[in-house]
């Protein structure tokens, strides 16, 4: 359940530290109080999308933080308790700041996170009922997972197979129409990739070929002046009276001399390394001279396969290894269009086999709704007559499609008879704003045994209705506060006056207040909602009788639980 809620910065909320407790919890307030930006920032600490619009005139970030009890199956389980790493000591903190440029944070046990990872968390801790949730009702995606979930977890588990069946259904669907309507394109593709990996692959470029080529080119462009230059070294160090007789002699008379005087060895030694490198040199000179032939054939061939490479650089890249990486793409885009027809076969295999069983599990789907939809529809109509909506009844229809669709081969569609006589219609245009309120209410109040969440928010659940109406909704949104905290923001005294925690919330300065009201003050804020003023003595005895209405409808509650959860 949700412990504490600490907002500042939101709207006209400065700072407010709401301590709440299990049961009943309701905010009232007069119109422009603030109670509403109470239930905006338990939505934003959800996960609800965030604007700059919502932080106060005066704040240059509005900041959230909310304060749950960890639900007792987080633990229950490896699974669980590693999606659920955030808890701590039996706890876990959901926190959402939002900055004047628009931009917001969200943060789980104080960790970053983001808007969709706290909305998913958040949608297992507490669920809200605002504004727009009674208009969610009239969708028939609502409509059709609100029988769905009604029906049961294994008729759940068949529609959960259906959707990822009929997904895989439209994905191979998708495919193959893709595939079929580029046969041609495909086949005008495929002849350009053959002639360009044909032409590549018949010159066969090599790693560096280039380059080596352009020196092996400069080398035969020079060849004459090379073997005059090379030959002149090589008569330097090898020819008569050249380097290498003249570092020889000096050698033979330093080895002479060391003969002598020992001190000269060093000179020695030196000597004929000159001498012996003046040799090595000479013979790599004439190695280098003879390897300088000169080949017009060769130079020839040089030029042609240099011509092809560069006419494959202009084609298909600046270099050898460019034109190579081009050939490698191209050779596996080739073998993936040729292989298209094989793909083809495959996918047509694929929806052949998807097609029967979608049917199949579709028409297990149809027939789960069509044996839970009287059921829903009687829990539904005893629920709305418990809300004052004597004679009103529900009926649930199930819209075959066309085609099987993503929820199945129907659309369901919840039709309201306001009273004895009166036709079925769909929400929409059956129900007035009060009359859509305690439909939502009694949908939820239906669902309440089929999960586990543990705080339920009702925001304008009371639009459009008053006096016994009024009493209707309060007393079963405090038997559904019997089993979980139910937190609510009303207007009416008569849903007020079964709050088991009263929160009033005021205006003082332009800035919102919250104040949790004692018995004294419950009657003057009740008198205040009945009849405008705090101390009229007639609306102070109506605030009394209410009050003591509901204390009897909690003796009831407490009873009927003790049974049901006696021998």
């Amino acid at each position: 359940m949700l412990r504490e809620l600490h907002i500042s910065g939101l709207g006209i909320i400065d700072d407010v530290d709401l301590q709440l407790t299990q049961g009943l919890t309701v905010l009232t307030g007069e119109t422009g109080a603030g109670k509403t930006m109470l239930a905006v920032g338990l939505s934003l600490v959800a996960g609800a999308r965030a604007g700059a619009h919502l932080v106060g005139s005066d704040a240059a970030v509005a900041r959230i933080q909310a304060r749950f009890d960890a639900p007792a199956g987080w633990s229950s389980d490896a699974a669980a308790e590693e999606r659920h790493g955030w808890v701590e000591d039996g706890e876990v903190i959901l926190a959402r700041s939002i900055g004047r440029d628009g931009k917001s944070s969200a943060r789980i046990g104080g960790q970053l996170t983001t808007a969709s990872t706290l909305a998913d968390l958040g949608a297992e801790l507490i669920e809200i009922h605002g504004q727009h949730g009674s208009l969610r009702l009239l969708e028939p995606a609502t409509q059709t997972a609100f029988l769905d979930r009604f029906a049961g977890p294994d008729h759940l588990g068949v529609v959960r197979s259906y959707v990822e069946t009929y997904r895989r259904l439209e994905t191979a669907r998708r495919s193959l129409a893709e595939l079929e309507a580029a046969v041609r394109e495909r086949e005008r593709e495929i002849d350009l990739l053959r002639y360009q990996v044909e032409e590549i692959a018949a010159v066969d470029p090599q790693a560096g070929e280039t380059e080596a080529l352009r020196g092996e080119e400069a080398r035969l462009a020079h060849g004459e002046r090379l073997l005059e230059l090379s030959a002149a070294a090589e008569a330097s160090f090898s020819g008569d009276g050249g380097a290498g007789e003249s570092l020889a002699a000096a050698a033979r008379g330093l080895a002479a001399i060391a003969d002598v005087d020992a001190g000269a060895g060093g000179l020695r030694d030196r000597a004929e390394g000159l001498a012996v490198e003046a040799s090595e040199l000479g013979h790599d000179l004439r190695a280098y001279r003879e390897s300088l032939a000169v080949e017009p054939a060769r130079a020839e061939a040089i030029r042609a396969r240099l011509a092809d490479l560069q006419g494959l650089h202009r084609k298909y890249g600046a270099g050898d290894d460019e034109v190579r990486a081009f050939l490698t793409e191209a050779a596996e885009r080739l073998r993936t269009l040729s292989g298209a027809d094989e793909r083809l076969d495959e996918l047509r295999a694929e929806v052949a086999r998807l097609e029967p069983a979608a049917s199949e599990l579709a028409a297990t789907v149809s027939a789960g709704r069509t044996q839970g939809s009287a059921a829903l529809a009687d829990a539904v109509s005893a629920e709305l007559e418990e809300l004052g909506m004597t004679g009103a009844s529900v009926r649930v229809a199930l819209r075959e499609l066309d085609a099987l669709g993503p929820a199945g081969a129907e659309r369901v569609e919840l039709l309201l008879c306001v009273g004895p006589g009166q036709p079925s219609l769909p929400l929409a245009k059956a129900a007035s704003g009060g009359e859509l309120s305690r439909v939502m209410l009694a949908c939820r109040s239906v669902l309440a045994d089929l999960d586990e969440i543990p705080t339920l928010v009702f925001d304008e659940v009371d639009a459009g209705i008053g006096g016994i109406a009024g009493l209707a909704v309060g007393r079963r949104l405090a038997r559904l506060a019997a089993a979980r905290q139910v937190v609510v923001v009303t207007h009416l005294p008569q849903i007020a006056c079964f709050a088991d925690l009263h929160v009033r919330v005021r205006k003082h300065d332009g800035v919102a207040l919250v104040d949790v009201l004692d018995d004294r003050e419950r009657v003057r804020e009740l008198s205040r909602m009945l009849a405008g003023l705090e101390t009229s003595e007639h609306g102070g005895s109506h605030a009394e009788e209410l009050l003591a209405e509901a204390a009897r409808t909690r003796r009831d509650v407490a009873v009927g639980a003790a049974g049901a959860g006696g021998p």
